[in-house]
């Protein structure tokens, strides 16, 4: 295994990399696996990212569909 610390220009070159939409997954599925530790937990860091991410969009269309439902129905019971 591979101790070496990452500089601050690797982590905002792994930002820049991972932030391109299909070559930057393809590097995140990569790095994740690496055999430097500092760099394999910050491509799993960006996994966590993307796990929170999607669950906020999943509140959001949850909401956005209840509340579009509510009203569907409020307007189909009092009319």
């Amino acid at each position: 295994m591979d101790n070496r610390p990452l500089s601050p220009w690797a982590y905002f070159g792994l930002q820049i990399l991972y932030a391109i939409p299909i070559i930057g997954f393809i590097f995140l599925v990569i790095h994740s696996f690496s055999n430097n530790i500092n760099q394999r937990n910050f491509a799993r860091s960006y996994w966590c990212v993307y796990v929170l991410a999607l669950i906020a969009v999943g509140v959001i269309l949850a909401s956005g569909a209840a509340t579009y439902l509510w009203g569907f129905f409020r307007n189909l019971l009092f009319f």
